[in-house]
Parts: structure tokens; C-alpha cells; sequence
């Protein structure tokens, strides 16, 4: 079996309402769409982070896969080492979509569910973080009244907010939530948009929340190494350890407790259950980052998560604040969506809306990215 054509789509969707983190409001979602067809008839669905730069980088690769067989990954990894290199989170986010594709071809062909190809399942369904802003409410117990409500109404086992530069007003609004929701899991992240000496700060305040991790308070592994020593709360990143050069570093300095992975950010599949491993090695935890996946995407880090036993918390997933999406819906159930078990990603693509989203990012240009 063999790729003979390679087509990309980028798309904007709406979010149900505003999404508001330290450095930006955003309304909508901009993702590129990956499809692989191959000389037996079968096609591969990919879907990844941001857009036209991204579009632009998928379509310069795809001459390297076409001809090759999509079970032949290791080799077209190979061949693609340096794009991160030369291009960073976006050379990261090309590479990913066509990972994907391969992966959803591969068992598409096979008869086999992705979940199954990575190992098997440990688990059936995976539990989602409720994701909350400033947005949400202009007042600490107005925020904290809008998340008792989501969790409420949609059973998430865990919540974060996203933090700003304003560094009282985030503790504030943390000890209002944690009033709302004494047995929730929660958690903070600011986006590193806190110095070192204000996170020290808020962190010895906020020791008595019990959150679950304080993530990325201020930029640096050298930053977080030392915001680690002097507070009790475990540390998690995104924004540190983005690639596995940084993960010695961030070990010999203590830096952190906790690591965000993401299929899309770390280059694919493999790299992912890699990284896995490495936190297990070392005694680290391992969550999920979310860039705001759409289903092709989100069934992707589903069946990672749902083969990995590591991967026990729950998850960051902006897959629930979309209007629609361009797949059919995955099951959200009790604040946990559903593993897909049909062949490949188990998610059927709607062209139809593909295209119409597809049309949109025409009119209106890249949204996120």
C-alpha cells in the first residue's frame, strides 16, 4: 500500500463563547486538515495545530510521503528530523498531521482501532478539565458561581483557570473556586506571565488550596526550578520542556513535577508515548495539553491516553467549548468523552462541513496561529 495523494484543508470554527488567557482572547479555532489516500482505496485523516504557515509546510512534506507506504513512519520521521529544527512548534505541528493520517490509514487497513495499534486499552473513557477564564465572570464569585455550574451540569472531575498577569486577582479567583468546589480537582495557568518572585508569592498562598499542580507560573526551566524549591505545590509545564532536549535539564534542576504532552506540539504519535515513558522513568507525572483539537484530533489523543497508563488524570480538552465540528460528535458523558473503537481515529469526517469551514478561513483569514 502505498500514498498516491496528500490534501489539506485549513478551517475556522466558532467557540461557544470567548476563550481568555494571559496573552489572548480568541472566538474561534483555526486548525489545518490532513487526508492521505493510498492505492488501495483506503484514506487516513489527520488534523493539527494553527493554520496557513502550518498548510504551507504540510503541503512541502507531503512530496516525501507520497510513493511510501504509511506504515513506513519511522523512516518519514527520519527524513523529517530537522523541520523542527528549522521551524519549531510549526516544523512540530506539520509532521503531527501527517503522523496522524498514517496512523488512521494504517488501521484502517488493518481492521484495528488506533488504541489497539498502541498497545491496547487500559481504559474505555477518559475524564476532561473544565476550562475557565476571566470571561467567565467579572467578579471572583461570579467566575466561581459559572464553574460550580459547569461542573455541575457536566460532571468534570477537575477544573483550571486560566491566569493573567494579574497575579492577586488570579489568587482571588482561586480561593473562590476552591469555596465553590472543596472537592474538585483544580488547577492554574497563567502562561508563564508571572516572575519568579510574584509565582514564589502566590504559590505559598495558595498551598493551602490544595491544587492539584500550578502550571507554567513563570517562563524558564531555571525560573520553575527555583519557583520549586520554595513552594509546596507540584509544578507542571507546557512551556518549558517542549521537546526532549529539555528534558534532562528540567530533571537535573527539579524543575518540574508534571509534564504536558500533545501529540501536535511534540511531532506526532510515537514522540508522545515516548515522552510517557520518559516521565515514567523519572518518577514524573504526564498530562494532556490541549491546542484546541476538533474530533480528528481529539480521537487522536484519546487512544494515547486511553493505551498509556500514565495518562491517569484528566485531561485538557477545548474539544467540548466547540459550536460544531467538521467529524461526528464523540461522546461526552459525565465529564468524560468516550474512546472511539471503530478502525483507525473511529471518527467519520463530514466533507460537507469540511468544506463549508474550509470556505470560512478563505473569507476571514487565520483566526489562532
Amino acid at each position: 500500500m502505498k500514498v498516491t495523494h496528500v490534501d489539506v484543508w485549513v478551517v475556522n470554527l466558532p467557540l461557544t463563547s470567548p476563550f481568555t488567557s494571559s496573552f489572548e482572547t480568541k472566538t474561534g479555532e483555526t486548525r489545518t486538515v490532513v487526508r492521505i489516500r493510498t492505492d488501495e482505496g483506503v484514506d487516513g485523516w489527520g488534523e493539527t495545530m494553527w493554520g496557513q504557515p502550518v498548510a504551507a509546510l504540510v503541503r512541502k512534506l507531503a512530496p516525501d510521503l507520497i510513493g511510501t507506504s504509511p506504515f513506513a513512519l519511522e523512516s518519514f520521521h527520519r527524513k523529517q528530523h530537522m523541520v523542527p529544527f528549522f521551524h519549531g512548534y510549526l516544523g512540530y505541528a506539520a509532521i503531527a498531521a501527517l503522523d496522524v493520517a498514517c496512523w488512521d490509514a494504517m488501521g484502517k487497513a488493518t481492521g484495528h482501532a488506533l488504541t489497539d495499534l498502541l498497545g491496547g486499552a487500559v481504559r474505555d473513557s477518559v475524564p476532561l478539565t473544565a476550562l475557565v477564564t476571566r470571561a467567565d465572570g467579572a467578579t471572583p464569585e461570579a467566575l466561581a458561581e459559572h464553574a460550580a455550574r459547569v461542573v455541575a451540569e457536566g460532571g468534570f472531575p477537575a477544573v483550571k483557570l486560566k491566569g493573567t498577569g494579574d497575579v492577586d486577582g488570579d489568587v482571588a479567583n482561586l480561593r473562590a473556586l476552591r469555596a465553590a468546589l472543596p472537592d474538585t480537582e483544580l488547577r492554574v495557568d497563567p502562561n508563564a506571565a508571572w516572575s519568579v518572585p510574584d509565582s514564589v508569592r502566590a504559590g505559598i498562598k495558595l498551598e493551602e488550596l490544595d491544587l492539584e499542580y500550578l502550571e507554567d507560573p513563570c517562563p524558564g526551566i531555571e525560573g520553575m526550578s527555583q519557583v520549586r524549591t520554595k513552594v509546596r505545590i507540584p509544578l507542571c509545564t507546557n512551556m518549558c520542556v517542549v521537546r526532549f532536549e529539555d528534558f534532562a535539564p528540567a530533571v537535573r534542576l527539579g524543575a518540574v513535577d508534571v509534564v504536558h504532552g500533545d501529540v501536535y506540539k511534540w511531532g506526532g504519535i510515537a514522540p508522545t508515548k515516548a515522552l510517557a515513558a520518559h516521565c515514567e522513568t523519572f518518577g514524573l507525572g504526564m498530562n494532556l495539553h490541549s491546542g484546541g483539537e476538533l474530533g480528528i484530533a481529539t480521537a487522536a489523543h484519546l487512544a494515547v491516553v486511553a493505551s498509556t497508563p500514565l495518562l491517569s488524570r484528566a485531561i485538557d480538552s477545548m474539544y467540548y467549548l466547540h459550536a460544531d465540528d467538521i467529524a461526528d460528535p464523540i461522546p461526552l458523558i459525565d465529564g468524560r468523552l468516550t474512546v472511539p473503537r471503530g478502525p483507525g481515529l473511529g471518527v467519520r469526517v463530514d466533507e460537507e462541513k469540511l468544506r463549508h469551514y474550509s470556505a470560512v478561513n478563505e473569507r476571514e483569514g487565520d483566526l489562532t496561529g
